[in-house]
């Protein structure tokens, strides 16, 4: 089975040269264009420095045995809901409160173990983390884990990158949905744009994995359907749904690379950019496999959930002065209604093009 999945860049998005006096910058609200910039994105600096300071870090990396079984007893507390909702109406109270207060923070869980195992955390061989991904999305209902892999490695290995980091809003999003109610509305239905977006932007081939992924998820769902009936499919969409919507883990999605820190003057590819990601040190970490240290999960891809709070511990200095969020549900009212936050609100650059693509080891966690 093939592990990895090779990436084609779309040929509309060969845009001319950006230049800086196209770019509005008027810091008297939202930005109206991205903080372009031409400077690497920050972690690879600091993974370099903290390694010379520290080269005992390298002893966090590798693989942590008990995201299995966490992940198992999630798909299974997920499975037992489902069967015991099998005869509640989906518009009752019983059943919305169920999906809100329990299904969206499993379901979420399960997001972002899958998201650890794209960075092989859960096994020592590539292949096992991406077969496990396969058991950790049916909860999901819908098959994800084998298309998230190889955009996840690109967001990181490309983090910024208009093209290979679909992490990024596009240019049409940010235009339309920058107001207040733009905002909302994106906040409401961002589990969507995020499923949605790639497509539009990096396609990636259509693996034997991703195959495998489809006719399980698929072949679970018919099983679930022809035995519990609609409702507890239900249950797992409706859960996937509001994990990322208007949710208290949904904020990392916002919480993570969006600038709030606006500055108050900014020239495209000039001034030194923003800092481009943030941490959360909260309760909600405990859900969420440690996922709010996203700063030092940039710089660390490969050290797992378990130990990133460790790594922060050996090199306190290099993050103490770098900007955190202290509540993810403040950070969706904020992103809602501050004019100084747009979609807009991202550090960009031009892309590196299709000969560093296709050098990239999706396999490689090292950056």
């Amino acid at each position: 089975m093939d592990s990895a999945a090779q990436v084609k860049q779309r040929s509309p998005l060969s845009n001319p040269p950006l230049k800086a006096e196209d770019i509005d910058y008027s810091m008297t609200g939202a930005p109206h264009e991205f903080y372009w910039t031409n400077e690497k994105d920050p972690h690879t600096l600091r993974r370099k420095a903290i390694m010379k300071k520290y080269p005992q870090v390298t002893k966090l990396t590798g693989h942590e045995p008990l995201t299995k079984w966490i992940s198992l007893f999630v798909v299974t507390l997920q499975f037992t809901i489902a069967y015991l909702l099998r005869n509640t109406h989906p518009f009752s109270w019983k059943f919305l409160l169920t999906a809100y207060f329990v299904g969206a923070f499993a379901n979420q869980n399960c997001f972002l173990c899958i998201h650890e195992l794209s960075h092989n955390l859960g096994f020592k061989r590539p292949l096992y983390n991406r077969l496990f991904s396969i058991i950790s999305n049916l909860p999901i209902g819908i098959p994800y884990s084998a298309s998230f892999q190889p955009y996840h490695q690109l967001h990181h290995k490309f983090l910024g990158d208009e093209v290979y980091d679909t992490d990024i809003p596009t240019q049409f999003e940010a235009f339309v949905l920058s107001s207040v109610l733009g905002k909302a509305f994106f906040a409401t239905f961002q589990i969507l744009f995020y499923a949605l977006r790639p497509m539009f932007i990096t396609s990636v081939d259509f693996t034997s994995i991703h195959l495998l992924n489809v006719l399980i998820q698929f072949f679970v769902d018919y099983l679930i359907v022809d035995n519990w009936g609609w409702y507890s499919l239900i249950y797992f969409i409706m859960s996937s749904f509001m994990a990322g919507s208007l949710h208290p883990t949904a904020g990392h999605f916002v919480a993570e690379h969006y600038v709030f820190d606006t500055p108050k003057e900014y020239v495209p590819f000039e001034s030194k950019p923003p800092p481009e990601t943030y941490s959360y040190y909260g309760p909600l970490n405990f859900f969420t496999w440690n996922v709010g240290y996203h700063t030092e999960h940039h710089d660390f891809p490969f050290i797992a959930w378990s130990k990133l709070p460790l790594l922060k511990d050996v090199a306190p200095e290099f993050y103490t002065d770098l900007p955190e969020h202290k509540s993810w549900c403040w950070v969706i009212v904020d992103f809602i209604f501050n004019y100084d936050v747009s979609m807009y609100s991202r550090v960009k650059r031009r892309t590196a093009g299709l000969n560093a693509r296709k050098s990239v080891n999706f396999n490689d966690n090292s950056k």
